[in-house]
């Protein structure tokens, strides 16, 4: 019976340790978007979302900030502190340079892996490229700084990097609506709370949460910056949970979803099946209301 009662009492730890750990994020998140948001920077990061309203890129920066310092807490070693602080800070810097530099008219037209090697190849670095070559770099530091002291095998660590710079570039892939990488990153990261990563995964999970209803209600966005960080920490979380077969499933999985958005429309697939456009929209706010028809000139009917 002791022993049974200390088991509970772990697991019961557990949670609650990883609820503070959420909470802590949350708390971080929306301190860092009022920070964000009254700097003298702010209308430097305002944009127009796809239904012409003006938003701001605060909310990226202010995730980044708020995920990486929480994913950290909830690290369970020295390593996967370390590498936290390195791949959701460097994801979330690049990306916001891809978000600010990236508006400028000789870099709009250069758009997916295609057209930033297209630019490469015509002597021109995006700022596109330079996000891709940043996570990348931070991925593998990040991987080789969580795996330190566990002696992997070196492929080992590449696959952790490519997994976390991955789940970096599908996250974003989604941030084409409100609410929908915040969305895909809770759906995707919840089963990893319950994992021996699950601290690290509790801190970005927490902060995105609280972001998630400015995002719906259309007054931020994630932009590259909060997308990237959001996704490159559960990525790195999911390194820390899954063991070589699942990491390399894991990998194949987004490497075959990253190719495919070169040709397929993810909104377009989300809205052709009833359930996933119903969890995509709901928060969201309405549409618009269709305008109505121009009303018909009087015809003169007189003889």
């Amino acid at each position: 019976m002791a022993a049974v009662s200390s088991g509970r009492g772990s697991v019961w730890g557990g949670v609650l340790r990883r609820a503070a750990v959420a909470g802590a994020g949350a708390v971080a998140a929306r301190a860092a978007l009022r920070a964000v948001r009254a700097a003298p920077v702010a209308a430097a990061l305002e944009r127009v979302n796809h239904r012409g309203a003006t938003v701001s890129l605060a909310a990226g920066p202010a995730l980044a900030a708020a995920a990486a310092g929480a994913a950290a807490l909830g690290a369970a070693d020295r390593g996967a502190r370390a590498a936290a602080l390195t791949v959701g800070l460097s994801a979330g810097a690049v990306g916001l340079y891809d978000d600010v530099v990236g508006q400028r008219p000789d870099q709009r037209q250069a758009k997916g892996f295609r057209g930033h090697l297209a630019a490469l190849r015509a002597g021109r670095i995006t700022s596109g490229l330079v996000k891709i070559g940043g996570i990348g770099v931070a991925s593998l530091v990040a991987a080789s700084l969580a795996d330190r002291g566990r002696g992997p095998h070196p492929a080992d660590t590449l696959v952790s990097a490519g997994v976390i710079a991955g789940a970096a570039n599908l996250a974003n892939l989604f941030d084409l609506r409100p609410g929908r990488a915040v969305k895909v990153g809770l759906l995707a990261g919840g089963p990893l709370l319950a994992g021996r990563a699950g601290g690290l995964a509790a801190g970005p999970l927490g902060a995105a949460g609280a972001l998630l209803p400015d995002d719906l209600h259309e007054r931020v966005m994630l932009g590259d910056g909060g997308a990237n960080a959001l996704g490159a920490l559960l990525g790195l979380a999911a390194t820390r949970t899954l063991g070589r077969s699942g990491r390399i499933a894991l990998l194949a999985g987004m490497a075959g979803l990253t190719l495919a958005s070169e040709k397929v429309s993810f909104t377009a697939v989300i809205e052709s099946h009833p359930a996933l456009a119903a969890v995509d929209r709901w928060g969201r706010l309405p549409a618009a209301p269709a305008a109505p028809p121009p009303a018909a000139a009087p015809v003169d009917q007189r003889p």
